[in-house]
């Protein structure tokens, strides 16, 4: 039976960032319109994390129970360890999904949004047909689809649409950044399980691509990603802020070009950390802004 360590463990905390960067890059994108609700941001956030949780567990059971986990490089596998019952986790994904739903449904009444709600069984069906079920898209190579679309473009532009009922350049800007930041970060880690997944038969993108290509995808990912804040200059300067994580992400892609193997495992944490930095420098640039007198003396120094 799993300690409550080992449940923390599997629940793979350190993908949260994932989670929280798209609701603050909604949320500072809503505050940019003068819409910005925090309750409903709060909302948001339990829907993302329960989400995040939950398909880290599905994640576990699926793989588990199809023998995918069993040489895997990584943290621990909670089914595929046997440490704890298939049965028990995927109840366990199931009771997150359940309080995603809750929270969805209590953001979704407050904001009157009720079409939200198709959008909200959707995230769910995808989270666990990832890797769930009898043709899970994770192994046919559309798991970066997933990511970027739920990850990137549901999790950030339903944040901004829910508080302002709009959506904007900024909503959008993040939504694709932090859309890129995430699969890059799917990437590396399906680099790293190459091997154990062409044995298992489970056709990742990084499967699909080899190597080299999938090495390079994560560099032209994490680049993109920093790049497109230029079309957010213009309007506001402060937004070039995002370059300071060029280093990070330039460290990271250098580790994902000539590292393999466990070796890559930072990666992952640093890709996270770099993504939720990036939503938190687009909410500081966005106040930033709002203070016109510094906002002047950025444009007569930078001449944007």
């Amino acid at each position: 039976m799993a300690t409550a360590a080992q449940w923390i463990e599997g629940a793979r905390l350190r993908t949260l960032p994932l989670a929280v960067a798209p609701i603050i890059a909604g949320s500072a994108a809503a505050y940019e319109v003068n819409e910005f609700k925090p309750l409903y941001a709060f909302l948001a956030f339990l829907v993302a994390f329960f989400l995040q949780v939950g398909v880290n567990y599905a994640n576990d059971y699926s793989d588990g129970i199809k023998g995918t986990d069993e040489d895997r490089v990584g943290p621990l596998r909670l089914v595929g360890s046997g440490v704890a019952s298939p049965r028990s986790v995927k109840y366990a994904a199931f009771a997150c999904f359940g309080l995603a739903m809750l929270a969805g449904l209590a953001l979704v009444a407050l904001a009157n949004q009720w079409w939200f709600l198709a959008i909200g069984a959707s995230s769910v069906f995808a989270a666990w047909g990832y890797t769930g079920g009898k043709h899970p898209y994770g192994y046919m190579g559309l798991g970066d689809v997933f990511v970027f679309v739920y990850f990137g473009l549901v999790a950030t532009l339903g944040t901004l649409y829910t508080q302002a009922h709009t959506l904007t350049l900024l909503g959008w800007v993040g939504a694709i950044g932090i859309g890129l930041i995430s699969c890059a970060l799917l990437m590396a880690n399906n680099v790293r399980d190459i091997p154990t997944d062409i044995e298992a038969g489970k056709l990742t993108m990084a499967v699909r691509l080899g190597e080299r290509w999938s090495r390079i995808t994560y560099i032209v990912e994490m680049a993109l990603a920093l790049l497109l804040t230029v079309l957010l200059l213009d309007q506001n300067p402060w937004f070039m802020l995002v370059f300071v994580l060029v280093g990070p992400t330039v460290h990271s892609c250098m580790t994902v070009w000539m590292r393999g193997g466990r070796e890559l495992i930072p990666v992952l944490k640093q890709a996270g950390i770099v993504a939720l930095v990036y939503s938190v420098i687009l909410a500081l640039a966005v106040w930033l802004g709002s203070l016109d007198i510094i906002s002047h003396e950025v444009q007569v120094f930078t001449g944007y």
